[in-house]
């Protein structure tokens, strides 16, 4: 199996800590890093994901508005950058220890940190990674 992700949620798992939208979305989400910690890929796509899901009957689902789409562009940019390689809609990754220590320590220096600014959870990433990922779920 493989998890479809918006490349923004690259970022968001790193800092995931069991909160979320409702309970719901927090109980999919986990559903979701039990694939991952399970050894599943993940394959970038462009708009609702494997996290989105919960979300996207909702009567104004952001996970379809154009501030998430904007933060999936700066997201995949940014991550591209960090791997040296490209991440578009249809690239495949594989989340392993090496590459997750990378992106906690890009995401703790900043580096990748240009599609949060604006993000209701913004602080509580922020706290996470200043906290050096205590707690996190990936």
């Amino acid at each position: 199996m493989t998890v479809r992700l918006r490349a923004h949620h690259l970022l968001c798992l790193l800092t995931y800590v069991g909160k979320g939208y409702s309970p719901a979305f927090t109980a999919n989400y986990d559903k979701v890093v039990e694939r991952l910690a399970g050894g599943e890929d993940i394959l970038i796509v462009s708009g609702p994901d494997d996290i989105c899901a919960p979300q996207v009957d909702e009567s104004e689902p952001h996970c379809l508005g154009e501030s998430a789409a904007g933060r999936d562009a700066v997201a995949a940019r940014d991550v591209a950058d960090l791997l040296g390689r490209p991440l578009l809609a249809g690239a495949r990754l594989e989340l392993d220890a090496s590459i997750l220590a990378r992106m906690r320590e890009a995401f703790s220096s900043g580096l990748t940190r240009n599609a949060c600014p604006g993000c209701e959870w913004f602080e509580l990433c922020s706290t996470v990674a200043a906290g050096g990922f205590r707690g996190a779920r990936v």
